[in-house]
């Protein structure tokens, strides 16, 4: 029996399920631009709850899954006392978690730069040196001022625009899914 790639059937989401993401983001997306602060607050706090159930749940999986239970009690305990810090400190959560994610983003810039440098001189191209030398700037941009109040306000902007970009991108492709 021949199978080909367009045989297999492809399983969509609801659409309303689209629908109710894209007003989601777009909720966010305002409360991001409106009340920054109390918003992030909100969010983190919504994080340390994920993080604590997720690491209940990664917790007790050991008792029926013993596969890897090194990394499965590690990861369950980080997540479980991340979760509770961020439950019991969430304004110093707010400010932690988009500096660190400001500090990873920087970092990713300086590796991916170092990259595509070593990709120019093995004949990338000048595309691929220009690049890499803007991912090197930028990158070490980031990871000196990623504690700057000034950039943790900026990438909340940028989240911000994000989601009520994607939100408005999901509620059309939601509607343009019913319609076919």
């Amino acid at each position: 029996m021949s199978t080909s790639a367009m045989s297999f059937e492809t399983h969509q989401s609801p659409w309303w399920l689209h629908l109710l993401g894209g007003i989601f983001n777009i909720i966010i997306g305002i409360l991001l631009f409106t009340s920054p602060a109390m918003t992030v607050v909100a969010l983190v706090f919504g994080l340390g709850f994920f993080w604590l159930f997720e690491g209940i749940f990664t917790l007790t999986s050991l008792f029926i899954d013993r596969s890897a239970w090194g990394w499965k009690l590690f990861i369950g305990v980080i997540s479980v006392m991340a979760g509770l810090t961020l439950i019991r400190h969430p304004l110093a959560g707010a400010l932690a978690v988009p500096a660190i994610i400001i500090l990873i983003m920087g970092i990713q810039g300086l590796v991916s730069g170092i990259g595509l440098l070593v990709l120019a001189f093995k004949g990338g191209g000048l595309g691929s040196a220009v690049v890499g030398v803007l991912s090197l700037v930028f990158g070490g941009i980031l990871v000196m001022n990623y504690a700057n109040l000034n950039a943790i306000v900026s990438l909340v902007w940028v989240l911000a625009a994000f989601a009520l970009a994607g939100g408005l991108i999901q509620v059309f492709q939601a509607f343009r899914q019913r319609s076919d």
